[in-house]
């Protein structure tokens, strides 16, 4: 069981970035949100565009998470820049406004 203080350092994918440091029980729950929401019937093969994975990952949240989180964009945000960096997501090529998908 992860101790109340187990924090993860988020990093960004954005070159001289510095990474944000967030409790480690809300890394794991916005991060599995997001991996549901992006292999939810709502994605599309082109994924899913940027301001509406917020939304989307509210619905997979457990209210527990979701009253005890903050502010969803900011985890939402923070986590998935965390997860491009770690190969698990990706921004699809051209796609404007910016679109999200898993990495197969």
């Amino acid at each position: 069981m992860p101790r109340p203080d187990d924090r993860i350092l988020c990093e960004s994918p954005t070159p001289g970035a510095k990474g944000t440091r967030i409790p480690r029980w809300k890394y794991d729950a916005v991060r599995a949100a997001i991996r549901k929401a992006l292999a939810s019937k709502h994605a599309r093969a082109d994924g899913v565009e940027f301001r509406e994975l917020p939304t989307l990952v509210e619905h997979h949240l457990p209210a527990a998470a979701r009253a005890d989180l903050g502010s969803i964009m900011w985890h939402v945000t923070t986590v998935k820049l965390h997860m491009e960096t770690a190969g698990e997501v990706e921004r699809v090529p051209g796609s404007k406004p910016q679109r999200v998908r898993l990495v197969k």
